[in-house]
């Protein structure tokens, strides 16, 4: 049976809402999430990004998240950073790393 093609589908309805929401969820608290100081090992410099409770109850609890996943919840960072560890006694923050020297050299401004 073919759908009516001027209808949305219940599935794809239910995906608009939920993806609406979560996207309301992450404007309403992006400006809430706080960055550490950068800190270094001889190998990694490292942060963490402390997010809003509200938006740590989105996010996966048993695994990494990839650099999409975490840019799509608001985490601002420049690049060259991977989500490394999950913090077990704090979920809502998130560990990063990146090698030293990873740092994307500036522009030059002629």
């Amino acid at each position: 049976m073919m759908e009516n093609p001027g209808r949305i589908s219940s599935t794809n309805f239910m995906v608009d809402v939920a993806r609406e929401a979560f996207q309301q969820i992450i404007r309403q608290n992006m400006t809430r999430i706080q960055y550490s100081d950068k800190y270094n090992d001889d190998v990694y410099e490292y942060r963490h990004v402390i997010l809003p409770k509200e938006l740590a109850r989105i996010l996966p609890k048993d695994r990494l998240m990839s650099e999409r996943e975490w840019r799509s919840v608001g985490v601002q960072q420049s690049l060259g950073w991977e989500h490394y560890m999950i913090h077990q006694p704090e979920p809502h923050v998130l560990c990063f790393r990146r090698s030293l020297g990873a740092q994307p050299a500036a522009p030059m401004v002629m």
